[in-house]
Protein backbone atom coordinates (compact mmCIF):
# COMPACT_ATOMS: atom_id res chain seq x y z
CA UNK A 1 0.00 0.00 0.00
CA UNK A 2 1.33 3.45 -0.91
CA UNK A 3 2.19 5.71 2.02
CA UNK A 4 0.66 8.52 0.02
CA UNK A 5 -2.55 7.09 1.43
CA UNK A 6 -3.81 7.95 4.90
CA UNK A 7 -4.69 5.18 7.31
CA UNK A 8 -8.31 5.25 8.44
CA UNK A 9 -7.32 6.36 11.94
CA UNK A 10 -5.26 9.26 10.55
CA UNK A 11 -8.12 10.50 8.39
CA UNK A 12 -10.59 10.21 11.27
CA UNK A 13 -8.26 12.08 13.63
CA UNK A 14 -7.86 14.92 11.10
CA UNK A 15 -11.61 15.17 10.60
CA UNK A 16 -12.33 15.21 14.33
CA UNK A 17 -9.64 17.83 14.89
CA UNK A 18 -11.49 20.02 12.39
CA UNK A 19 -14.92 19.54 13.99
CA UNK A 20 -15.73 22.67 16.00
CA UNK A 21 -18.41 21.81 18.61
CA UNK A 22 -21.48 24.02 18.57
CA UNK A 23 -21.86 26.50 21.41
CA UNK A 24 -25.39 27.75 20.78
CA UNK A 25 -28.06 26.03 22.86
CA UNK A 26 -31.83 26.07 23.08
CA UNK A 27 -34.38 24.79 25.54
CA UNK A 28 -36.93 22.34 24.16
CA UNK A 29 -39.83 20.37 25.65
CA UNK A 30 -38.63 17.06 27.03
CA UNK A 31 -41.20 15.21 24.94
CA UNK A 32 -39.56 16.47 21.74
CA UNK A 33 -35.91 16.16 22.84
CA UNK A 34 -35.19 12.62 21.56
CA UNK A 35 -32.27 12.64 19.14
CA UNK A 36 -30.86 15.91 20.45
CA UNK A 37 -27.55 16.39 22.32
CA UNK A 38 -27.89 17.47 25.95
CA UNK A 39 -26.02 20.73 26.60
CA UNK A 40 -26.31 20.77 30.40
CA UNK A 41 -26.24 17.83 32.79
CA UNK A 42 -29.52 17.04 34.53
CA UNK A 43 -29.74 16.44 38.27
CA UNK A 44 -32.76 15.13 40.09
CA UNK A 45 -34.44 17.20 42.78
CA UNK A 46 -36.43 14.19 43.99
CA UNK A 47 -36.08 10.54 44.92
CA UNK A 48 -37.50 8.09 42.37
CA UNK A 49 -39.65 6.46 43.51
CA UNK A 50 -40.58 9.19 46.02
CA UNK A 51 -41.91 6.68 48.58
CA UNK A 52 -41.65 2.96 49.26
CA UNK A 53 -44.29 1.40 47.02
CA UNK A 54 -45.56 -1.96 45.85
CA UNK A 55 -44.54 -3.58 42.58
CA UNK A 56 -47.54 -5.96 42.70
CA UNK A 57 -51.26 -5.96 43.22
CA UNK A 58 -51.81 -7.71 46.53
CA UNK A 59 -51.93 -7.16 50.28
CA UNK A 60 -49.54 -5.13 52.43
CA UNK A 61 -48.84 -6.91 55.70
CA UNK A 62 -46.58 -7.02 58.73
CA UNK A 63 -44.41 -10.14 58.37
CA UNK A 64 -44.75 -10.77 62.09
CA UNK A 65 -48.52 -11.15 61.60
CA UNK A 66 -48.11 -14.02 59.08
CA UNK A 67 -46.05 -16.72 60.81
CA UNK A 68 -47.63 -19.53 58.79
CA UNK A 69 -49.40 -20.00 55.49
CA UNK A 70 -53.18 -19.79 55.89
CA UNK A 71 -53.11 -16.91 58.37
CA UNK A 72 -56.29 -14.83 58.21
CA UNK A 73 -56.18 -11.03 58.59
CA UNK A 74 -58.82 -8.32 58.56
CA UNK A 75 -58.58 -6.01 55.55
CA UNK A 76 -58.48 -2.60 57.20
CA UNK A 77 -57.87 -0.30 54.23
CA UNK A 78 -57.68 -0.08 50.46
CA UNK A 79 -54.80 1.83 48.78
CA UNK A 80 -54.97 2.42 45.00
CA UNK A 81 -52.10 4.07 43.12
CA UNK A 82 -52.14 7.82 43.63
CA UNK A 83 -53.40 7.72 47.22
CA UNK A 84 -51.68 7.34 50.59
CA UNK A 85 -52.91 4.95 53.27
CA UNK A 86 -52.73 5.24 57.04
CA UNK A 87 -50.62 3.33 59.56
CA UNK A 88 -51.20 -0.41 59.24
CA UNK A 89 -52.50 -1.71 62.54
CA UNK A 90 -51.14 -4.99 63.90
CA UNK A 91 -53.18 -8.00 62.82
CA UNK A 92 -54.57 -6.31 59.70
CA UNK A 93 -53.75 -6.16 55.97
CA UNK A 94 -54.17 -3.42 53.39
CA UNK A 95 -55.49 -4.13 49.90
CA UNK A 96 -52.88 -2.42 47.69
CA UNK A 97 -52.38 -1.90 43.96
CA UNK A 98 -49.22 -1.64 41.86
CA UNK A 99 -47.42 1.67 42.38
CA UNK A 100 -49.30 2.63 45.55
CA UNK A 101 -47.22 3.82 48.53
CA UNK A 102 -46.68 1.26 51.27
CA UNK A 103 -48.54 2.15 54.48
CA UNK A 104 -46.41 2.83 57.53
CA UNK A 105 -45.93 -0.32 59.59
CA UNK A 106 -46.13 -2.73 56.62
CA UNK A 107 -42.89 -4.49 55.65
CA UNK A 108 -43.99 -6.82 52.83
CA UNK A 109 -46.56 -7.28 50.08
CA UNK A 110 -48.10 -10.65 49.27
CA UNK A 111 -49.29 -10.93 45.66
CA UNK A 112 -53.02 -11.35 45.26
CA UNK A 113 -52.64 -14.75 43.58
CA UNK A 114 -51.44 -16.14 46.94
CA UNK A 115 -54.34 -14.69 48.89
CA UNK A 116 -58.08 -15.38 49.20
CA UNK A 117 -60.50 -12.60 50.14
CA UNK A 118 -63.76 -13.45 51.92
CA UNK A 119 -66.14 -11.36 54.07
CA UNK A 120 -63.72 -8.50 54.65
CA UNK A 121 -60.81 -10.73 55.63
CA UNK A 122 -57.96 -12.19 53.63
CA UNK A 123 -56.35 -15.60 53.98
CA UNK A 124 -52.64 -15.27 53.26
CA UNK A 125 -51.37 -18.55 51.78
CA UNK A 126 -47.70 -17.57 51.79
CA UNK A 127 -45.19 -16.68 54.51
CA UNK A 128 -43.68 -13.33 53.36
CA UNK A 129 -40.19 -12.09 54.02
CA UNK A 130 -39.36 -8.44 54.80
CA UNK A 131 -39.12 -6.31 51.65
CA UNK A 132 -40.99 -8.73 49.40
CA UNK A 133 -42.49 -6.95 46.33
CA UNK A 134 -41.49 -3.54 47.71
CA UNK A 135 -39.71 -0.88 45.64
CA UNK A 136 -37.74 1.32 48.01
CA UNK A 137 -37.71 5.10 47.96
CA UNK A 138 -34.88 6.36 45.76
CA UNK A 139 -33.84 2.90 44.57
CA UNK A 140 -33.92 4.11 40.95
CA UNK A 141 -32.73 7.72 41.42
CA UNK A 142 -31.58 9.49 44.58
CA UNK A 143 -32.27 13.19 45.04
CA UNK A 144 -29.22 15.20 43.95
CA UNK A 145 -27.88 12.53 41.58
CA UNK A 146 -26.88 13.45 38.02
CA UNK A 147 -29.21 11.38 35.87
CA UNK A 148 -28.08 12.61 32.44
CA UNK A 149 -24.63 13.96 31.60
CA UNK A 150 -23.92 16.84 29.22
CA UNK A 151 -23.09 15.47 25.78
CA UNK A 152 -25.64 12.65 26.03
CA UNK A 153 -27.40 11.91 22.77
CA UNK A 154 -30.94 11.59 24.01
CA UNK A 155 -32.84 8.38 23.32
CA UNK A 156 -36.42 7.46 24.21
CA UNK A 157 -35.13 6.03 27.50
CA UNK A 158 -33.22 9.23 28.29
CA UNK A 159 -36.26 11.47 27.82
CA UNK A 160 -38.26 9.04 29.93
CA UNK A 161 -35.71 9.36 32.75
CA UNK A 162 -35.83 13.16 32.44
CA UNK A 163 -39.60 13.07 32.71
CA UNK A 164 -39.41 10.75 35.74
CA UNK A 165 -37.57 13.45 37.71
CA UNK A 166 -40.03 16.14 36.62
CA UNK A 167 -37.94 17.89 33.94
CA UNK A 168 -40.42 19.49 31.55
CA UNK A 169 -37.73 21.10 29.36
CA UNK A 170 -34.11 20.31 28.52
CA UNK A 171 -31.18 22.43 27.36
CA UNK A 172 -29.79 20.99 24.12
CA UNK A 173 -27.34 22.12 21.46
CA UNK A 174 -28.97 23.58 18.39
CA UNK A 175 -29.15 21.37 15.34
CA UNK A 176 -26.13 21.28 13.02
CA UNK A 177 -27.00 23.03 9.77
CA UNK A 178 -25.80 21.07 6.74
CA UNK A 179 -25.99 22.12 3.09
CA UNK A 180 -26.19 19.20 0.67
CA UNK A 181 -25.76 19.38 -3.07
CA UNK A 182 -24.79 17.17 -5.98
CA UNK A 183 -22.86 17.94 -9.14
CA UNK A 184 -23.07 16.20 -12.47
CA UNK A 185 -24.97 16.83 -15.69
CA UNK A 186 -25.62 13.09 -15.87
CA UNK A 187 -27.81 13.17 -12.74
CA UNK A 188 -31.59 12.99 -12.87
CA UNK A 189 -34.17 13.00 -10.09
CA UNK A 190 -36.55 10.09 -9.55
CA UNK A 191 -39.72 10.77 -11.49
CA UNK A 192 -37.83 12.36 -14.37
CA UNK A 193 -37.07 10.49 -17.60
CA UNK A 194 -33.48 9.33 -17.98
CA UNK A 195 -31.62 10.80 -20.89
CA UNK A 196 -28.95 8.69 -22.65
CA UNK A 197 -26.02 8.26 -20.27
CA UNK A 198 -28.03 9.54 -17.30
CA UNK A 199 -28.38 8.02 -13.81
CA UNK A 200 -30.75 8.70 -10.96
CA UNK A 201 -29.28 10.65 -8.05
CA UNK A 202 -29.40 8.05 -5.26
CA UNK A 203 -26.65 9.70 -3.17
CA UNK A 204 -28.80 12.78 -2.61
CA UNK A 205 -31.50 10.63 -1.03
CA UNK A 206 -29.13 8.42 0.96
CA UNK A 207 -27.12 11.31 2.38
CA UNK A 208 -30.14 13.41 3.27
CA UNK A 209 -31.69 10.48 5.14
CA UNK A 210 -28.42 9.86 7.01
CA UNK A 211 -28.11 13.54 7.95
CA UNK A 212 -31.69 13.73 9.18
CA UNK A 213 -31.20 10.52 11.14
CA UNK A 214 -28.37 12.30 12.98
CA UNK A 215 -30.63 15.22 13.85
CA UNK A 216 -29.18 17.68 11.35
CA UNK A 217 -31.10 20.55 9.77
CA UNK A 218 -30.61 19.92 6.05
CA UNK A 219 -30.61 22.56 3.31
CA UNK A 220 -30.90 20.61 0.07
CA UNK A 221 -29.49 22.73 -2.76
CA UNK A 222 -30.27 20.13 -5.39
CA UNK A 223 -28.14 19.38 -8.44
CA UNK A 224 -25.61 22.07 -9.38
CA UNK A 225 -24.73 22.40 -13.09
CA UNK A 226 -21.33 21.10 -14.14
CA UNK A 227 -19.51 24.41 -14.41
CA UNK A 228 -17.16 26.25 -12.10
CA UNK A 229 -19.10 29.47 -11.62
CA UNK A 230 -22.33 27.67 -10.74
CA UNK A 231 -20.41 25.53 -8.27
CA UNK A 232 -18.75 28.57 -6.67
CA UNK A 233 -22.12 30.29 -6.36
CA UNK A 234 -23.61 27.20 -4.68
CA UNK A 235 -20.69 27.06 -2.24
CA UNK A 236 -21.08 30.72 -1.29
CA UNK A 237 -24.81 30.25 -0.73
CA UNK A 238 -24.21 27.13 1.35
CA UNK A 239 -21.46 28.68 3.48
CA UNK A 240 -23.52 31.75 4.33
CA UNK A 241 -26.08 29.86 6.42
CA UNK A 242 -24.66 26.45 7.28
CA UNK A 243 -22.06 24.79 9.48
CA UNK A 244 -21.15 22.01 7.04
CA UNK A 245 -21.28 21.61 3.26
CA UNK A 246 -21.53 18.01 2.08
CA UNK A 247 -21.19 16.86 -1.53
CA UNK A 248 -20.65 13.59 -3.34
CA UNK A 249 -18.54 13.21 -6.46
CA UNK A 250 -16.79 15.89 -8.47
CA UNK A 251 -13.66 16.30 -6.34
CA UNK A 252 -11.11 14.55 -8.53
CA UNK A 253 -8.93 16.31 -11.09
CA UNK A 254 -10.78 15.64 -14.33
CA UNK A 255 -11.82 18.41 -16.68
CA UNK A 256 -15.47 18.03 -15.66
CA UNK A 257 -14.76 17.91 -11.91
CA UNK A 258 -15.39 21.49 -10.78
CA UNK A 259 -15.84 21.09 -7.03
CA UNK A 260 -12.13 20.98 -6.20
CA UNK A 261 -11.13 24.25 -7.96
CA UNK A 262 -14.36 25.92 -6.80
CA UNK A 263 -13.69 25.11 -3.13
CA UNK A 264 -10.07 26.18 -3.48
CA UNK A 265 -11.22 29.49 -4.99
CA UNK A 266 -13.73 30.12 -2.20
CA UNK A 267 -11.75 28.65 0.69
CA UNK A 268 -9.25 25.85 1.33
CA UNK A 269 -9.25 22.14 0.48
CA UNK A 270 -7.25 19.00 1.19
CA UNK A 271 -7.71 15.93 -1.01
CA UNK A 272 -7.03 12.65 0.78
CA UNK A 273 -6.60 9.13 -0.44
CA UNK A 274 -7.62 6.88 2.43
CA UNK A 275 -6.50 3.27 2.63
CA UNK A 276 -10.01 1.85 2.92
CA UNK A 277 -12.28 -0.13 0.63
CA UNK A 278 -14.84 0.97 -0.40
CA UNK A 279 -13.98 4.65 -0.23
CA UNK A 280 -10.48 5.99 -0.82
CA UNK A 281 -11.07 9.58 -2.06
CA UNK A 282 -12.23 12.18 0.47
CA UNK A 283 -12.02 15.97 0.43
CA UNK A 284 -11.97 18.12 3.56
CA UNK A 285 -11.68 21.88 3.83
CA UNK A 286 -13.50 25.10 4.62
CA UNK A 287 -15.57 27.65 2.75
CA UNK A 288 -15.91 30.74 4.87
CA UNK A 289 -16.96 29.63 8.36
CA UNK A 290 -18.42 26.34 7.10
CA UNK A 291 -16.57 23.02 6.98
CA UNK A 292 -16.58 21.22 3.63
CA UNK A 293 -16.56 17.45 3.11
CA UNK A 294 -16.60 15.92 -0.35
CA UNK A 295 -17.47 12.23 -0.54
CA UNK A 296 -16.75 9.78 -3.36
CA UNK A 297 -19.46 9.43 -5.98
CA UNK A 298 -19.95 5.65 -6.04
CA UNK A 299 -23.04 4.97 -3.92
CA UNK A 300 -21.58 2.40 -1.53
CA UNK A 301 -18.35 4.39 -1.17
CA UNK A 302 -20.38 7.48 -0.34
CA UNK A 303 -22.50 5.52 2.16
CA UNK A 304 -19.55 3.85 3.91
CA UNK A 305 -17.36 6.94 4.13
CA UNK A 306 -20.29 8.86 5.56
CA UNK A 307 -21.11 6.39 8.34
CA UNK A 308 -17.48 5.67 9.22
CA UNK A 309 -15.96 9.18 8.92
CA UNK A 310 -18.59 11.90 8.51
CA UNK A 311 -20.89 10.56 11.24
CA UNK A 312 -18.24 10.94 14.00
CA UNK A 313 -17.43 14.43 12.67
CA UNK A 314 -21.10 15.44 12.87
CA UNK A 315 -21.60 13.97 16.34
CA UNK A 316 -18.57 15.83 17.69
CA UNK A 317 -19.69 19.07 16.04
CA UNK A 318 -23.11 18.63 17.66
CA UNK A 319 -21.53 18.32 21.12
CA UNK A 320 -21.88 14.56 21.63
CA UNK A 321 -19.57 13.04 24.25
CA UNK A 322 -19.44 9.67 22.45
CA UNK A 323 -18.89 9.59 18.70
CA UNK A 324 -17.57 6.12 17.83
CA UNK A 325 -19.69 3.00 17.18
CA UNK A 326 -19.53 -0.05 19.44
CA UNK A 327 -18.39 -3.24 17.74
CA UNK A 328 -19.41 -6.85 18.25
CA UNK A 329 -17.20 -9.94 18.02
CA UNK A 330 -18.92 -12.53 15.82
CA UNK A 331 -17.98 -15.79 14.10
CA UNK A 332 -17.22 -15.89 10.38
CA UNK A 333 -19.49 -18.25 8.45
CA UNK A 334 -17.81 -17.08 5.24
CA UNK A 335 -14.44 -16.78 3.53
CA UNK A 336 -12.71 -13.78 1.96
CA UNK A 337 -9.31 -13.33 0.35
CA UNK A 338 -8.58 -9.93 1.91
CA UNK A 339 -7.15 -6.75 0.41
CA UNK A 340 -4.09 -4.54 1.09
CA UNK A 341 -6.49 -1.80 2.25
CA UNK A 342 -8.69 -1.90 5.34
CA UNK A 343 -12.07 -3.21 4.21
CA UNK A 344 -15.59 -2.52 5.38
CA UNK A 345 -17.50 -5.52 4.07
CA UNK A 346 -21.28 -5.68 3.91
CA UNK A 347 -22.45 -8.66 5.95
CA UNK A 348 -25.42 -9.97 7.84
CA UNK A 349 -26.00 -12.24 10.82
CA UNK A 350 -27.43 -15.63 9.90
CA UNK A 351 -29.78 -17.80 11.96
CA UNK A 352 -26.81 -19.50 13.63
CA UNK A 353 -25.35 -16.19 14.83
CA UNK A 354 -22.50 -16.16 12.31
CA UNK A 355 -21.63 -13.61 9.64
CA UNK A 356 -22.32 -14.06 5.94
CA UNK A 357 -20.95 -11.80 3.20
CA UNK A 358 -22.94 -10.23 0.40
CA UNK A 359 -21.68 -11.93 -2.75
CA UNK A 360 -20.84 -8.74 -4.68
CA UNK A 361 -18.79 -6.23 -2.65
CA UNK A 362 -18.54 -3.71 -5.51
CA UNK A 363 -18.80 -0.04 -4.55
CA UNK A 364 -21.62 0.38 -7.05
CA UNK A 365 -23.98 -2.25 -5.58
CA UNK A 366 -26.15 -0.25 -3.19
CA UNK A 367 -28.54 -3.17 -2.67
CA UNK A 368 -25.79 -4.76 -0.56
CA UNK A 369 -26.51 -2.10 2.08
CA UNK A 370 -30.19 -3.04 2.31
CA UNK A 371 -29.34 -6.77 2.50
CA UNK A 372 -26.70 -6.33 5.21
CA UNK A 373 -27.03 -5.90 8.98
CA UNK A 374 -23.74 -4.01 9.17
CA UNK A 375 -20.07 -3.96 8.22
CA UNK A 376 -17.19 -6.33 8.92
CA UNK A 377 -14.17 -4.19 9.83
CA UNK A 378 -11.44 -6.26 8.22
CA UNK A 379 -7.76 -5.30 8.76
CA UNK A 380 -5.44 -4.73 5.77
CA UNK A 381 -4.18 -7.94 4.16
CA UNK A 382 -6.37 -10.12 6.38
CA UNK A 383 -7.91 -13.21 4.79
CA UNK A 384 -11.11 -14.44 6.44
CA UNK A 385 -11.57 -18.14 7.18
CA UNK A 386 -14.65 -19.88 8.51
CA UNK A 387 -14.64 -19.86 12.29
CA UNK A 388 -12.52 -16.69 12.61
CA UNK A 389 -13.68 -14.08 15.10
CA UNK A 390 -14.50 -10.86 13.27
CA UNK A 391 -15.08 -7.27 14.32
CA UNK A 392 -18.63 -6.39 13.28
CA UNK A 393 -20.19 -2.94 13.25
CA UNK A 394 -24.00 -3.23 13.20
CA UNK A 395 -25.96 -0.61 11.30
CA UNK A 396 -27.84 0.11 14.56
CA UNK A 397 -24.55 1.73 15.69
CA UNK A 398 -23.87 3.53 12.42
CA UNK A 399 -27.04 4.95 10.92
CA UNK A 400 -28.34 7.09 13.80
Amino acid sequence: MSRNMLYFEEALARLLAGADPLRETETVPTQSAAGRILAQGLRSAIDVPPLDNTSMDGYAVRCADVPTAGTRLAVAQRIPAGSVGHVLAAGTAARIFTGAPLPAGADAVVMQELCALEDGSVTVNHVPHPGEWIRRRGEDIAAGAEVLAAGTRLSAAHVGVAASVGAARLAVFRRLRVALFSTGDELAMPGEPLKPGGIYNSNRYTLRALLEGLGCEVADLGIVPDNREATRAALREAAAANDLILTSGGVSVGEEDHVKPAVEAEGALDLWKIAIKPGKPLAFGRVGAAAFIGLPGNPVSSFVTFIMLVRPFILKAQGAASVMPRAQSLRADCEWKGDPRREFLRARINAQGGLELFANQSSGVLTSCTWADGLIDNPPGQAIRRGDTLRFLPFSELLY
